[in-house]
């Protein structure tokens, strides 16, 4: 259950894999994205409501196949380079696409999360999404006969999060904006959570969510595991970096210089603390 970043990493997550790496504004699950990347994944189907940065690097380092998501970008950053040269021009390779809203996505979530095989909900309408995804269909409610959309279930091999803290026994709880974090968990077949660190006892907090030990596979210290996103509570946005992201992302060569010194030449004892 508790275990090292890259033992993590390469137990739960295999090449053709879907993979969920979900985190709103905070706890973005930077150091276990990185560690996807050093392991050298192919084939992914990426799934997130609102990729940014760590997607883009995913995406530019030729580990996804497809990407399901409801919205690109990151408000602070702008358009996605990475992103944009793989739909554009199919580098490093052709990037499959799944476009969503982020209604349509967290109700995919929360449907995978209860074992239902869709969702149901007012949204889509006067879209043309239903006409090129399988995975949005027009309803008739049974009851009234409104027009309603029906979204499949999103059911990742393996959802990835941050979270502030763990005990001991596995136990996770995280606290702030928590997104769909909790229900991408439970949708999964798998799921990894790192954490800022691992604590003896969880102390009841306002809001927090406490996902138990026997939902999880597997548990890893790694404090700033959310950088350059914040975690709640532990560390602040790297506002530098996300502006610095424009430009750093735009040119293929210095995109690919930046990854191999600050990614591929990070040694995953640097990344995590202690593993007991």
């Amino acid at each position: 259950m508790i275990t090292s970043l890259a033992e993590a990493i390469k137990a739960n997550v295999k090449d053709g894999d879907t993979v969920a790496l979900e985190g709103f504004t905070h706890l973005i699950p930077f150091a276990a994205g990185h560690e996807i990347i050093r392991q050298g994944r192919r084939d992914l189907t990426l799934v997130r409501m609102t990729p940014d940065v760590l997607y883009d690097q995913l995406i530019g380092m030729g580990v996804a196949r497809k990407l399901i998501f409801s919205w690109g970008g990151n408000p602070g950053v702008g358009s996605l380079h990475r992103f944009r040269d793989a739909v554009e021009h199919d580098w490093p390779q052709p990037l499959e696409l799944e476009e969503h809203s982020h209604a349509g996505m967290a109700n995919r979530y929360v449907a995978g999360a209860s074992g239902l095989p869709f969702a149901v909900l007012r949204g889509y309408s006067g879209t043309d999404l239903p006409a090129h995804t399988k995975n949005v269909a027009r309803i008739a409610c049974p009851f009234t006969g409104e027009m309603l959309t029906a979204v499949a279930a999103l059911q990742p091999d393996v959802t990835i999060i941050h979270a502030q803290r763990a005990d001991r026994q596995g136990n996770v709880q995280l606290w702030g904006i928590t997104g769909v974090q909790r229900e991408a968990v439970l949708a999964a077949e798998r799921a990894v959570v790192t954490v800022e660190e691992i604590v003896d006892r969880l102390e009841p907090l306002p809001g927090a969510v406490v996902l138990p030990a026997w939902v999880l596979s597997a548990v890893v210290e790694v404090p700033g595991g959310a950088h350059p996103s914040y975690a709640h509570g532990y560390s602040t946005r790297d506002n530098a970096f996300y502006q610095a992201w424009d430009s750093i992302s735009r040119d293929r060569s210095q995109f690919l210089s930046w990854m191999q010194d600050q990614v591929l030449g990070v040694a995953d004892s640097q990344l995590e603390g202690s593993s007991a």
